[in-house]
């Protein structure tokens, strides 16, 4: 069944309230003060059914230009308008204000009602207000569209404007039920017996009694306890209805005007927003880069500052590519439209569309940059939106639910289409558990990174075979996933540009050449171990008598000790390995036989002092010869 919403906009005073009170039986001034003053403060809701037994939603939006904020959230979601005009007055400012509004929300049909006919007795007068009124409507989306007369007070024109509003109902392409649940919430209230209702225009997806949702932008968790549609019990809710919802476990106060119900995981809040913007013409002066500005979308207002990105103001009637920032966070998608209104006096001013919900902060040089992105974001296809999110995430990648966040495609294009980029190798997936996503152009300037790296290491370091590891990491440019950093390094060895050997890495193309003098080094080092058995001397006095630099001979000691030549046990105690092996041939032989071996024992095994003694017996605990049992060791 098709759900269509048509929303009221114009004058204070010009009979909105009273068209659909005449058109529905409906009076949607729910308000004490409102019965009092007779002007609508806040949003009303009313209903009409229509010939084919569906229902036309409405949303009645106060008139007075100190509501004209409930006005934009009312006009959140509506697809068709009633620019409502009283026929005594002709367009008025708010009139012109309500049209701003419904331009930059991309409303796209509509009807004008002529009201109050009953107090014009003269022809010529309506004439001139018809006149008047289409001169206004000129290059908008209401430009020809049909004008009806009517009068709330006598019923002249009712029902003919009830056949016009059904043949609008039918021109409304029905909307797809694919992607999250979003419902902005513009009312929120207790009802006894019941607790927390919320409503407002559902915009996409389906949600489902028992299904859980999520309060943005403070991620309140919550299950959807019952659902009504214009007042009656349904079990499911598609997108273009107007909604209650009463929600399961949540108190009344955490909820207000302006916060969105969603599936969980739709939405990620944020204090930033790309978009696309445009200055009316209308605006009084042009727009400041960082001029603080109130930021409506959906049925949120914020304050927030513009930042332009590519100039230092936007004249009345320009566009261009920018950044709002907000005080408070907000979780929109991509496509979302906002309206713009001046910080003081508050004026509508201006309006677009967002680009990027979840943009990382522009500035200095970046901005121009940032520009030329979001101008090719803006103008390219779907297929082309997803690469550009996984260009714009570079080295940090993107998960598939962070993609569909930022892309806002549909979900069964979204999934063909990467399975298509991934086949092709447009998309790289690096952690299939995650489902993690990286752009080909990042995963191969990363790899050239961490051989930049290696080829940096061994020039520093000709002797030793290998960088640890864990060090490649910090010495890159941008922090790296560890999962990304292992499948770099998993690339790079499967083409054999490198060899990993258990926690070292070099290039394949690094060997250890020694010069005659670091040869002399090593054989006066190696010699002075292995004739020194398990007492062996400090290197500080063997390095007294070797030739070459200090920088030399540290180094064709470390080059020995990861040949395995030397074994270190610990800071400045080292011993030959051939003396290790067989000390701990000895070892072993004596656990087997005895079954245990005590630090007395063990000494006079080694023949040494207590100062190699215990980093002895300690390095084969540590690597899993033995181990220790209070005062003994047996054989692991």
């Amino acid at each position: 069944m098709k759900q269509v919403i048509l929303g009221t906009a114009g004058h204070i005073d010009h009979g909105k309230t009273s068209l659909i009170r005449a058109l529905t039986g409906i009076d949607t001034d729910r308000l004490k003060e409102e019965k009092l003053r007779g002007i609508t403060i806040e949003l009303g809701f009313a209903h009409m059914d229509m010939p084919g037994g569906e229902r036309l939603g409405i949303v009645d939006v106060p008139g007075h230009e100190k509501f004209v904020k409930h006005m934009v959230a009312g006009a959140t979601g509506i697809d068709l308008v009633a620019l409502v005009i009283a026929a005594d007055e002709g367009v008025m400012p708010q009139t012109r204000e309500h049209m701003e509004i419904c331009e930059l929300l991309r409303v796209k049909k509509g009807i004008v009602v002529l009201t109050k006919t009953d107090l014009v007795e003269d022809p010529d007068w309506m004439e001139m207000v018809r006149d008047d009124i289409s001169r206004f409507l000129q290059g908008t989306f209401l430009e020809g569209c049909e004008m009806v007369a009517v009068s709330a007070t006598t019923g002249e024109g009712i029902e003919e404007l009830k056949k016009s509003l059904a043949k609008l109902f039918g021109e409304v392409e029905p909307k797809s039920s694919d992607g999250p649940f979003r419902l902005p919430v513009d009312r929120v209230f207790s009802m006894r017996g019941f607790g927390t209702v919320i409503t407002g225009t559902s915009i996409s997806g389906r949600l489902r009694v028992g299904d859980p949702a999520v309060i943005y932008p403070e991620g309140l968790k919550s299950k959807v306890r019952g659902i009504q549609v214009h007042g009656c019990d349904v079990e499911e809710v598609l997108p273009g209805q107007r909604t209650a919802v009463n929600l399961q476990g949540m108190e009344r106060a955490l909820i207000e005007r302006g916060n969105v119900l969603a599936s969980a995981g739709a939405l990620h809040p944020s204090h930033m927003a790309d978009i696309q913007l445009e200055l009316l013409k209308s605006a009084p002066r042009p727009l400041k880069h960082r001029a603080k500005i109130r930021f409506h979308t959906g049925t949120a207002e914020h304050l927030a500052t513009i930042v332009l990105l590519d100039r230092e103001e936007l004249k009345p009637g320009e566009r261009t590519f920018a950044q709002v920032r907000l005080d408070q966070p907000t979780a929109t998608l991509r496509g979302d439209r906002f309206v713009l209104r001046s910080y003081s006096p508050v004026q509508t001013i201006g309006g677009g569309a967002v680009l990027n919900p979840v943009p990382r902060k522009h500035k200095g040089p970046a901005k121009r940059e940032a520009a030329t992105a979001l101008e090719t974001l803006f103008n390219s296809t779907d297929p082309e939106i997803i690469l550009w999110h996984l260009r714009d995430a570079g080295w940090a990648g993107l998960d598939e639910a962070e993609l569909r966040i930022r892309a806002n495609l549909p979900l069964k294009f979204l999934d063909k289409t990467l399975q298509q980029f991934m086949s092709t190798g447009k998309v790289v997936i690096y952690d299939k558990d995650n489902r993690r996503l990286i752009d080909p152009a990042a995963l191969e300037e990363m790899k050239s990174s961490v051989t930049e790296i290696l080829s940096d290491y061994h020039g520093r370091f000709p002797l030793k075979a290998g960088m640890a590891k864990e060090e490649i990491p910090a010495l890159l440019a941008r922090p790296v996933d560890p999962r990304l950093f292992n499948f770099v390094l998993r690339h790079l060895a499967e083409a054999g540009k490198i060899g990993l050997e258990m926690e070292w890495v070099r290039l394949s193309t690094h060997k250890v050449a020694l010069s005659k003098d670091e040869e002399t080094i090593q054989e006066k080092i190696e010699k002075a171990f292995r004739d020194a058995g398990l007492q062996p001397p400090f290197f500080r006095d063997v390095e007294s008598s070797l030739p070459g630099t200090p920088k030399q001979r540290q180094e064709v000691l470390q080059w020995l000790i990861t040949k395995g030549v030397l074994v270190k046990t610990k800071e400045e105690i080292y011993f030959h390995a051939s003396a290790m092996a067989k000390l701990q041939e000895r070892l072993v032989a004596w656990l087997k036989e005895h079954g245990e071996i005590t630090t007395p024992q063990f000494k006079e095994m080694t023949g040494a002092s207590r100062k190699y003694t215990i980093p002895l017996i300690e390095y084969f605990d540590g690597q899993k010869v033995t181990i220790r049992i209070g005062d003994i060791r047996k054989l692991r």
